[in-house]
Parts: structure tokens; C-alpha cells; sequence
């Protein structure tokens, strides 16, 4: 009897697993009793330049900025054999929890960053992990236009005053700075004709800031499962997750884009999350221990545990 095909294409479990050491454990666990292959996926958001090279190869450089707080950082960019670069915000302004200060936070070196890459045929500009909550204002203090026709990866899909509303908190805004940052944005009236585009309020306001010197915004996850190569086709199980599965997964991150586009397949999914706040409609949703400690060792054991479970259903 053949043996079923599966595929693990997991998103990252940030701060414990790169997307592609996930998808080795997980594929580590199918393979006792499945052809598995690995495509590590990403919406936009930290790790995407990590899935992208994955999948499609191409040549890291690194340039030299100052990081969303000043101090200088090495950020890499990926050079595609396509002629597109991408560049990823969270290489060079990311989240550190070790410093949390909204107020002061600021993308200047993402534009340090863009303004490094030449000349491409095309950039892609991967938003999303970010310190920031600036509406892009240091971004426009180093860039007044783009260096080449520009598609910008969000990792959600809401306006520019939900970048405050929604995320600031993360950032280390408190309940009544959350407002004020709210504030700050909607009087940022170059960026009015667009803050309502979905996913202006990207990477702290980023999103707006981009489209304002002509970038096209998309959603993350749907442009880097294209470019990736995700089909669903041909598998009798897909297995994807991240580090929490809430009300965001289905709005735009990897692991719903994939479950979506599963459903459409008519091709069983099962998603996986270290936490599962809220699980998806209509798909299976599985949790694992909750101990960043074990995730690896979950995730293979969650391989195995599918064993057997792998016809649609």
C-alpha cells in the first residue's frame, strides 16, 4: 500500500523556532508513516526573508543601520535570482522586548535599509515584528521616493490607527499612551489619503508610510505563499501552526492563508499552535504542551501522532 503524502509548512513560533526548524520536526514525526515534505511559510512579518530563502534560494547581504532605538545593526537582504530584493522590517527596527518604548521607537533604519539595495527590477518589502509605532515618520526622514517598483508584504490587514489600537501594547504602550499614539497618527496628514488601505497600519504605521511613495500594499502570507509555490494538491494532510492560534490567524497570517486555501482544495489541514487562544472555524486546531522548552519535541511527536489521519475529512 503507498504510503500518504503530507506536507509541514509551519510558520515560525517566534523567539523559540525558525519556520524551517519547525517544519524539520514536524516532518521528522510524519515520516514514520508519510512522505513528507518541508516549505517553511511566512505572512510577511519576522522570518519571511528566512521562508523565501528556503524555498527559493538567493544571495544574503547585510548592510549596516541603526536599529528602531539608534544603535547600529547588521540587517540582511535577499537578492532573488528573479531581480527582485526583499527586505524585511524586522531585521532592522525589530520588537526587543529587553527595550519597549513606543514613543521613542523609530523606522528611520528601514529606510536606511531600502535606501542600501540599489537599483533592483523589483523590491519587496516584508512588513510586520516591529519597535515601532511611528506611522513611518523615520522612514520618511531617510527616503523621499523608492528605488524600484515596490510590492509591500503586510503581515495584517488593518488601517493605520488600528496600528496603535491593536498593537502598541505589545510595544510597551500602557492603556492611556495607546491613545495617545493613536492620536499622533491621525494627525499625520500626509499619510490621510492612506490610512484606511488595508494594511496601512502595518509595522506601526509603516504600511501607510510605503504607500505614500507609490508601494502597492498585499497581504503577506497570500504573496509569500505565491512566490513559495504553495499547492495543497497531491498531499493527503497539511500541517501548518505558529506560536499562538487566536482571532489574528485567520486575518491574515500564514497559518490561516494556508488552512484557506486547504479548504478550497478540498485537502485535510491540521493547525497547530504552542497556544490556542481561539481555534480556527472548520479546521482542526491542535495544541501543543505550552512549554517553549519541549516545542521541537512536540512538534515531532505531534508528526507521529497524526499517523493514520490523513484522508480529508
Amino acid at each position: 500500500m503507498p504510503r500518504a503524502r503530507a506536507l509541514a509548512c509551519p510558520a515560525s513560533l517566534k523567539g523559540v523556532l525558525s519556520a524551517r526548524e519547525a517544519a524539520a520536526a514536524l516532518a521528522e514525526g510524519l515520516r514514520a508513516w508519510a512522505d513528507a515534505d518541508e516549505l517553511p511559510v511566512a505572512d510577511g512579518g519576522e522570518g519571511t526573508l528566512d521562508a523565501l530563502h528556503a524555498a527559493l534560494g538567493g544571495e544574503w547581504r547585510e548592510s549596516e543601520v541603526d536599529d528602531a532605538f539608534g544603535r547600529p545593526r547588521r540587517a540582511r537582504s535577499l537578492a532573488l535570482r528573479n531581480g527582485i530584493v526583499a527586505v524585511e522590517s524586522a531585521e532592522a527596527i525589530p520588537l526587543d522586548p529587553g527595550r519597549l518604548d513606543p514613543f521613542t521607537a523609530s523606522s528611520r533604519g528601514l529606510g536606511q535599509l531600502i535606501a542600501a539595495v540599489g537599483r533592483p527590477r523589483e523590491l519587496l518589502i516584508c512588513l510586520g515584528g516591529t519597535a515601532n509605532v511611528d506611522g513611518g515618520a523615520g522612514l520618511l526622514e531617510v527616503l523621499d521616493g523608492l528605488p524600484a517598483p515596490t510590492r509591500v508584504a503586510c503581515d495584517v490587514d488593518v488601517p493605520l490607527v488600528d496600528a496603535a489600537r491593536l498593537f502598541s501594547a505589545q510595544k510597551g504602550a500602557s492603556p492611556e499612551q495607546v491613545w495617545e499614539l493613536e492620536v499622533r497618527l491621525a494627525r499625520m496628514t500626509t499619510l490621510a489619503p492612506y490610512a484606511d488601505l488595508p494594511g496601512a497600519g502595518a509595522a506601526g504605521g509603516l504600511g501607510a508610510a510605503l504607500a505614500s511613495l507609490g508601494a502597492e500594499l498585499v497581504r503577506g502570507a497570500a504573496l509569500v505563499l505565491d512566490l513559495v509555490g504553495f499547492d495543497p494538491r497531491g498531499y493527503e494532510l497539511v500541517v501548518t501552526g505558529e506560536g499562538t492560534v487566536d482571532r489574528t490567524t485567520a486575518r491574515g497570517k500564514a497559518p490561516g492563508e494556508v488552512a484557506s486555501r486547504c479548504l478550497a482544495a478540498g485537502v485535510r489541514c491540521a493547525v497547530f499552535g504552542g497556544r490556542v487562544l481561539e481555534p480556527l472555524e472548520s479546521i482542526e486546531t491542535l495544541p501543543l504542551s505550552g512549554d517553549p522548552g519541549r516545542a521541537r519535541e512536540d512538534l515531532v511527536e505531534l508528526g507521529l501522532r497524526l499517523r493514520g489521519l490523513g484522508a480529508a475529512h
